[in-house]
């Protein structure tokens, strides 16, 4: 390409017919993909276009990429671990593995918490588990990926390496729909971790439920800056594209994180209708970084944007409508939020809202949530509860009490989902297998024990909160949100800078602690600051909990960016979270 030839994007709409994921196999999906015009296109920090990427130019990388990894002595069903930077190379040598018969297993980038070490300690404990042929990794990431490759035995490639090899045509294996696709391990697989093993038949069964659930067609576009290594940005918004034909823009996570801003320039740039998924804290930053003085409308056009998907974390009404009361004067309408749930286990989408129904919320008694009865020690509080959605095609949702029992409409429980996108298992740990999946009494497939707690409510569902989160004091049910949101509502503090988590005091009884940063670094406002919030969380608890202050930028976050509060905990019980030292 000469430096005067303007690149043009990918098109929005081609003459190929669309076909939604209908195929046997993720390689036949690319094969019929690669037949149009349409593609991948990656852009810079400011959300320019830096590289369009056409299926077929994908196509025709991944097959080179195919070969050269069978020269390298990669086989069938052999692991090839790649470190998931949003890029061509990524993508090619992604279906490359796909196409060579082996099982690609996206690892994470390096994240600005816990530095060098921690992510090669990471990386090491995940290649231990899927016990890979080889490490890919980006060059310049050579040092840390290969220290972790060469720690258990795995063979490091930087991938500029790699793809500059020759590329000698080869018989490729047939795969079939029941082979495994690929692995997937979730954000916050760290020291235990589980790589779930997602065939060809479930991969494309759920990307056809949740296109049909989102009614793609005409000109959609997605727009996309979630990381590849998460399932919401592998199978959401690299895989779904893909298979469904839809040409995508991405905005690089780390890019995003610095101008968030760029997403929605963006999606205003999209002369077709927008697709574009976020978890929460998306919507949040954007809301922030918008100045009071700045006319919204004066730089974002967001009216074309059709479906603005909510998932990956707990929605937050507070946060969809900041959203709202920022945006509307651009044109964005409230109507296209579209609330979904989901999870790796299952592929990616269990539940997903009709299109334009926007955020639904109901109002749950605080009784309910924690096993009280009425009237006992504290006046009625209502939480809102976010409408989920109703199961994909193809998928069932059932609440359970805890040995399994069924339970009835708007009775809170454990969540459990059925259908041909749930995983086949954890690779290679049949105990943890065997921990979350039940087979149907009535031969009807496999029930996945999601974790999560909620209720059904009119075929909708509603998520209450992550069951192994529930802190649990004298028989009574404390969800950590509930404490982090009720902190979050004084002056100075958001969404991310508290975690809440059961503790036991040195005289054996069970409590909530609640870590919370703080900036200031007068010592009399911050113990002013912690007898305030002891204050707010008594007036929601109940009871005295443990307030600790500590400095910015200490939660662990996992690779997605969510707040890990398992590993907050640890690291708080083990000494390595140091809370300011102040008078009692």
């Amino acid at each position: 390409m000469t430096s005067d030839t303007q690149m043009a994007a990918t098109p929005s709409v081609d003459a190929l017919p669309r076909r939604f994921a209908d195929f046997d196999t993720l390689g036949e999906a690319l094969d019929y993909a690669a037949r149009g015009e349409r593609g991948l296109n990656f852009h810079d920090a400011r959300g320019n276009l830096a590289r369009p990427y056409p299926f077929a130019e994908l196509r025709g990388d991944a097959l080179a990429a195919a070969y050269r990894l069978i020269a390298s002595g990669v086989k069938p069903e052999d692991r090839v671990a790649l470190v998931a930077e949003t890029s061509a190379e990524f993508a090619a040598l992604f279906f490359g593995v796909v196409y060579a018969g082996a099982w690609p297993v996206p690892l994470p980038l390096p994240t600005s918490f816990g530095g060098r070490d921690s992510y090669i300690e990471q990386l090491r404990v995940q290649l231990s588990s899927c016990d890979p042929t080889m490490l890919i990794y980006p060059p310049e990431l050579g040092e840390m990926a290969g220290a972790a490759a060469q720690a258990v035995g795995a063979q490091g490639i930087d991938w500029a390496d790699l793809l500059s090899r020759p590329a000698l045509e080869t018989p490729l294996p047939q795969a079939t729909a029941d082979d495994i696709a690929y692995l997937q391990y979730s954000s916050g697989s760290t020291r235990f971790p589980h790589g779930v093993a997602i065939t060809h038949r479930a991969l494309l069964n759920n990307l056809a439920a949740h296109s049909h659930g989102m009614e793609i067609d005409g000109t959609d576009r997605c727009v996309s800056w979630l990381p590849w290594y998460h399932d919401m940005g592998l199978v959401g918004c690299f895989l779904s594209p893909v298979a469904n034909q839809v040409s995508t823009d991405y905005l690089k996570t780390e890019d995003f994180a610095r101008r968030p801003l760029a997403w929605l320039d963006m999606i205003s740039r999209n002369p077709g209708t927008t697709l574009s998924y976020s978890p929460t804290f998306g919507y949040d930053i954007c809301a922030r970084r918008i100045s009071s003085v700045t006319k919204a409308s004066d730089r974002f056009d967001l009216s074309r944007w059709r479906v603005a998907g909510n998932g990956a974390d707990m929605i937050r009404p507070d946060v969809m409508q900041a959203f709202v009361d920022a945006f509307a004067e651009a044109g964005f309408k409230a109507s296209a939020f579209l609330p979904s749930y989901g999870l790796a286990e299952a592929t990616l989408a269990v539940t997903i809202m009709p299109p334009g129904e926007g955020i639904r919320v109901e109002l749950v008694e605080e009784t309910q949530l924690s096993g009280v009865e009425a009237g006992q020690d504290r006046p009625q509080r209502f939480r809102a509860i976010v409408n989920c959605g109703k199961p994909v095609r193809d998928m069932k949702v059932e609440i359970r009490e805890e040995d399994g029992t069924p339970l009835p409409e708007r009775a809170i429980g454990k969540v459990w989902c059925a259908g041909p996108s749930v995983m086949v298992g954890y690779f290679r740990d049949d105990a943890a297998t065997a921990a979350c999946m039940a087979p149907d009494p009535a031969g009807a497939g496999t029930w996945l024990d999601t974790g999560d707690m909620g209720y059904m409510s009119d075929g909708y569902l509603y998520i209450v909160g992550r069951a192994k989160d529930m802190i649990i004091v004298n028989g009574r049910n404390h969800w950590p949100q509930d404490i982090e949101w009720a902190v979050e509502q004084l002056p100075g503090f958001k969404a991310g800078d508290i975690a809440a988590f059961a503790i036991t005091t040195p005289g054996g009884e069970e409590t909530p602690a609640v870590l919370v940063q703080c900036r200031s670094s007068d010592e009399a406002e911050r113990v002013r600051l912690r007898d305030e919030i002891r204050e707010r969380v008594r007036s929601v608890t109940g009871m005295n909990c443990v307030i600790e202050l500590i400095p910015p930028r200490t939660l662990p976050r996992t690779s997605s960016g969510k707040l890990s509060r398992a590993k907050a905990r640890n690291l708080y019980l083990a000494g390595e979270i140091k809370p300011y030292d102040l008078a009692a």
